[in-house]
């Protein structure tokens, strides 16, 4: 492990963030993460903060008051990685949700209060949806083998079998609660007490069954008491949220009735199940004030032993009567005191890799949990045999850098430790907040520290990578791992596995595996051009599927092809380099639309025209130096998407001229349409599918060659500028930052060769989406990519804009990131 960045607070005069008591964190799977501190001004009174950041902008961060009047005690995320729940000491639970889709405004609209009661432990209700990642068949090359749908249960489901969204809640006093959220917005709210004899208890924690049953683990603190494990099971009865609870096997930890430690430990500090769906299997640890100790049970079925005279009075075939029983796994040695605990969130199958796990796979950073320690180390132990297989020491003494780090010694316990830490959902990653507020970012090495060959660090990381393709999770820290020299090797591939798979899963991860090579391919300075490359392809892959959907059936029986599909087809039948010719094939009756809907779409159909001229006029420089476009070229799909539109904007031309794209041409007689239609006719002729591949001709060649002679080539705006610190990391060189303030960082070297591609700060601002020029100042307010950096207006100032394009980027960029509100001020 190692530091990637540090960030701080100011210190203000009047007031001063100080780390909350407890200190609550929460890591979604879209890389947001969120903590709690205190606001303490002159008169000492504390204000409850939230703070929700991106792993990419830290210093970004956006701060709530909460409105909480107690402590905040828990936060977390749901399984979309957009809300956000938070509960305080005084029984009152929020919902926080995205304002318009922006990670940097949040709002409460819903919430449930048990009066007076602190929540201990807090949860969402289960989805249904669960995936295994299979380690072992990381090699196979179907992604249905290495990442298999697990049969899981929803905790509650509406009518259809549609899952029902709420959270569960422990307070203090042994009341569960439960919140459901109707679809009409209203929340029901029901609380039971976990057993008839209720009693205090100070740790407590959730976790869910395939069955659609609950798990609650409790304990009160004292070690010399057992913990107590309770089924909740919740239904929805006449619009009334109904909640049963039955009691399940308890056990007392194995250091109480060790005879030499029964009273060294008396404190149970941390209960936790080792996944929120996996209710078997808990993570227990007790402490003195100086030490601590950890074990870890496992919940099995075992058979009851029966009486010999009652076996033989039993009817044949009776099955042997069956107990559920918690077993001991592991336990450790006496170790520092431990401060805090996170668990993995990689759903990696255990079937083959329980304690006698494969030699490559034993170190797998999914198979581990961290423990922080009142010494400022913290280490990753395996998360069932609890053996050690990573240190991390924050003290500054000085150590030999050969010295492998589970052989240092640890620092004679410094002030700093972790208060609360989180791992990244693929465990790449661990976000610790420390006793003094401040925020560190670890790199956990897929390697452990242990020495692996090259190919196999590859292929943890490509098999990491695959998992987030297909569940739609962020990559961010897998991109804390990536070397510029590793980068041409994961995206090719990366690019074999994805065309291994089925063509319908093909289509479903076509943007997605774009956008993961275009972040790729950022960090090495030999790939900065397919940067462009892949984020224009992204770009006209939205533009062609968004003017397809407007096309219309003429009659409403047509047959199974939509206007879209036709239009490919009759495109890559017909050859003709005449672009009327190709257009009289068409029913143009399907390609009639509004006037102000055709006038909206002209700076779309701008850049299309722009960007067919700019790829034909950098034909005869093919053989130079890579430049962008290059791989439009030789890529006969893309030039097919880009003669499609061009048809379908001749035809929108003859309905509104003022719709077409305006080239500026030397001579007054050019049909540019025809011209350019022609040239890329030909040059997709060449590289297209259906036909074997050859080099342009000649001829062609020097047609695109007189093209700048002809026509003024537009300077396209390849790449939006992103300020993002994953390109400018280096390995065991950590960046100290502050929240608030912007860092002025040293450009990396792939950000220095952008700036030929990309607008430099200064000059003027383009909506990226709309391609519309804003300005050097802009006066709207904007939002921008958290990934890509991609600028876009929050609203868009037509009246009679394109919906369907509109609606498009609500949600999420063209790479799939988050929005993140700008200032007007913004350079």
């Amino acid at each position: 492990m190692d530091l990637a960045y540090v960030c701080e607070w100011e210190r203000w005069p009047k007031s001063t963030h100080c780390p909350s008591v407890p200190l609550a964190c929460a890591w979604s799977c879209r890389n947001l993460i969120a903590f709690t501190t205190d606001l303490r001004n002159d008169d000492q009174d504390l204000t409850r903060m939230i703070h929700i950041l991106d792993t990419e902008h830290p210093w970004d961060v956006h701060s709530i008051n909460s409105g909480h009047s107690e402590a905040i005690t828990c936060l977390e995320w749901d399984q979309s990685g957009s809300r956000l729940l938070s509960a305080d000491a005084d029984g009152q639970i929020k919902c926080w949700s995205m304002v318009d889709h922006l990670a940097n405004s949040w709002e409460s609209r819903v919430g449930s209060l048990v009066e007076g009661d602190p929540i201990v432990a807090l949860s969402w209700l289960h989805n249904g949806v669960k995936l295994a990642l299979h380690v072992e068949k990381s090699g196979a090359s179907s992604f249905s083998e290495k990442f298999s749908r697990v049969k899981f249960s929803p905790s509650l489901t509406l009518f259809g079998g549609k899952p029902m969204e709420g959270w569960i809640a422990v307070t203090v006093s042994g009341l569960v609660t439960v919140s459901l959220l109707k679809p009409s917005g209203q929340v029901l709210t029901s609380t039971e007490s976990l057993c008839r004899l209720r009693g205090r208890v100070a740790l407590a924690d959730i976790a869910f069954t395939g069955g659609g049953n609950i798990v609650v683990a409790t304990a009160d603190g004292s070690s010399a008491l057992p913990v107590q494990f309770y089924k909740v099971c919740v239904s929805v009865v006449s619009e009334k949220c109904r909640i049963d609870t039955e009691i399940l096997p308890s056990l007392f930890m194995r250091c109480t009735t060790d005879p030499h430690r029964k009273d060294r430990f008396p404190a149970i500090t941390h209960l936790k199940f080792l996944a929120r769906d996996m209710s078997e299997q808990v993570l227990l640890c007790a402490s003195s004030q100086t030490s601590s100790l950890v074990e870890c049970w496992s919940l099995r079925k075992e058979g009851l032993p029966v009486n010999n005279i009652f076996q033989q009075i039993a009817p044949v075939g009776d099955k042997q009567p069956m107990i559920l029983k918690w077993r001991i796994l592991s336990a450790t040695n006496d170790l520092d005191r431990v401060s805090a605990v996170a668990l993995p969130k990689l759903p990696i199958s255990l079937t083959n890799t329980d304690l006698k796990v494969a030699s490559d796979t034993q170190f797998y950073p999914g198979l581990g949990l961290a423990l922080a320690f009142h010494d400022g180390s913290v280490h990753i132990v395996h998360r069932l045999s609890l053996q050690t297989m990573a240190v991390f020491y924050s003290s500054a003494t000085a150590r030999s850098v050969d010295e492998p780090a589970i052989k240092r010694s640890r620092a004679t316990s410094p002030a700093v430790h972790f208060k609360a830490m989180q791992l990244s959902w693929t465990s790449l990653a661990l976000v610790g907040i420390d006793n003094h507020g401040k925020l560190s970012m670890l790199r956990i090495s897929p390697s452990m520290g242990h020495a692996l060959e090259l190919g196999l660090a590859l292929r943890h990381l490509l098999f990491l990578l695959e998992y987030c393709m297909v569940t739609g999770y962020d990559w961010w820290d897998i991109l804390l791992h990536v070397q510029p020299g590793m980068v041409q090797s994961l995206v090719e591939r990366l690019h074999e596995e994805y065309t291994r798979q089925k063509a319908a899963l093909q289509q479903v991860l076509s943007t997605r595996i774009l956008a993961m090579k275009a972040s790729l391919c950022r960090l090495s300075p030999c790939t900065v051009t397919r940067v462009c490359d892949y984020h224009t392809k992204l770009f006209l892959v939205a533009i062609s599927s968004t003017l397809k959907s407007l096309l219309c059936p003429h009659f409403l029986n047509t047959p199974d092809k939509s206007p879209g599909d036709r239009l490919a087809e009759i495109c890559s039948k017909i050859t003709d380099v005449d672009i009327d010719k190709v257009m009289i094939n068409l029913k143009t009756e399907e390609f009639v639309l509004d006037m102000n809907t055709l006038q909206a779409l002209q700076q779309l159909l701008q850049w299309v025209g722009d960007f067919v001229l700019y790829l034909l006029a950098s034909l005869p420089n093919q053989g130079a130096p890579l430049r962008p476009g290059h791989s439009f070229l030789r890529d006969g799909t893309s030039l097919g998407m880009l003669r499609e539109l061009m048809v379908v904007i001749r035809i929108w031309g003859l309905l509104k001229p003022s719709c077409l794209p305006v080239y500026t041409a030397t001579s007054d007689s050019q049909d540019s349409m025809s011209l350019l239609f022609r040239l890329l006719t030909k040059l997709w002729i060449c590289c297209r599918e259906e036909g074997p591949a050859s080099e342009p001709d000649e001829a062609l060649v020097d047609e695109c060659c007189l093209l700048p002679s002809q026509l003024l080539v537009p300077t396209l705006d390849w790449l939006p500028v992103s300020d993002g610190l994953v390109s400018r990391l280096q390995p065991k060189q950590p960046v100290r930052l502050q929240f608030g303030k912007a860092p002025v960082l040293p450009g990396s070297t792939p950000t220095m060769q952008l700036d030929g591609l990309a607008r430099i700060p200064g000059q003027p601002k383009i909506d990226h989406l709309r391609r519309l020029h804003l300005g050097a100042y802009p006066t709207e307010e904007c939002k921008a990519c958290a990934r890509c950096g991609c600028v876009t207006m929050l609203k868009s100032p037509n009246k009679t804009a394109v919906k369907q394009w509109e609606q498009r980027w609500t949600k999420n960029c063209l790479c799939g990131g988050l929005w993140r509100r700008m200032p007007l001020s913004y350079s």
